[in-house]
């Protein structure tokens, strides 16, 4: 089993990774933010690995019809719950972003908050990017929103902690494997006198490397950014954002 799969990884960090206040209230402007780096409008969206449904539910709120996708029951239980309470008409599929296809389906698809490079292997990146770039119509657009190789050699401090209001503590510590083909999470989150610890390797790219990947997976009009407001990829980025047209 990959670490990706293990739904009491995703019970245990939700409230750390997703229910914090600020997670939910930074949606909106990105949303905003991406669609006016896309340029798309309306019509069917695509939101690849959509957790507990933080952009999908906005998107819906602006008439696109979206699908979200996530393979992991207990966020797109979280994501159903929400969409009910605003009452959105969103459609969620449960399945791997490996094996998800619906050929020329999407105006528009997005993939955020580092959901990819989970997988063991590059070319299975690869294999999302393709599946990605067939499922849109042509003239598509796909967003992507991920750490970038840069920005980790930039980062200034490689450990972090955090406190919830009622005292938990979480652990983060990030190290990059020898050659820079991965980068390495360990968390550790401790309740009172008991300790949890996951750890786990994402693939790490820089933005030639996803520039490359988008290219070999068939997209054209690739552009690379800083933000999702499209500041210049650089030495003072924190995210590496990426978007990539299907071609007519």
């Amino acid at each position: 089993m990959q670490w990706f799969e293990d739904e009491e990884f995703w019970r245990i960090f939700y409230p750390w990774m997703f229910a914090a206040e600020r997670r939910f209230q930074a949606a909106p402007l990105e949303v905003e933010q991406l669609l006016a780096l896309s340029g798309v409008s309306g019509g069917a969206a695509l939101d690849l690995c959509c957790g507990p449904a933080r952009h999908s539910l906005l998107l819906a709120e602006k008439g696109f019809r979206v699908t979200g996708v996530d393979r992991t029951p207990f966020l797109l239980a979280k994501a159903k719950e929400r969409a009910a309470s605003a009452g959105a008409s969103i459609e969620f599929v449960q399945c791997d972003a490996r094996d998800f296809l619906r050929p020329g389906a999407f105006d528009l698809a997005v993939n955020l908050f580092t959901s990819f490079g989970y997988f063991e292997t590059r070319e299975e990146d690869l294999t999302l990017l393709r599946n990605v770039r067939t499922s849109l119509k042509p003239g598509g657009v796909f967003i992507m929103d991920l750490v970038g190789k840069e920005c980790v050699a930039a980062s200034p401090g490689k450990t972090r902690w955090e406190q919830s209001s009622d005292g938990d503590i979480l652990i983060d510590h990030a190290e990059v494997v020898p050659g820079w083909a991965k980068l390495r999470l360990h968390w550790l989150l401790v309740k009172g006198e008991q300790a949890r610890r996951f750890s786990f390797d994402l693939n790490l790219y820089s933005g030639v490397e996803l520039c490359a990947a988008l290219e070999r997976a068939g997209f054209s009009d690739i552009q690379i950014f800083g933000s999702l407001a499209g500041a210049p990829y650089d030495a003072k980025s924190l995210r590496l954002v990426a978007r990539a047209v299907a071609p007519g």
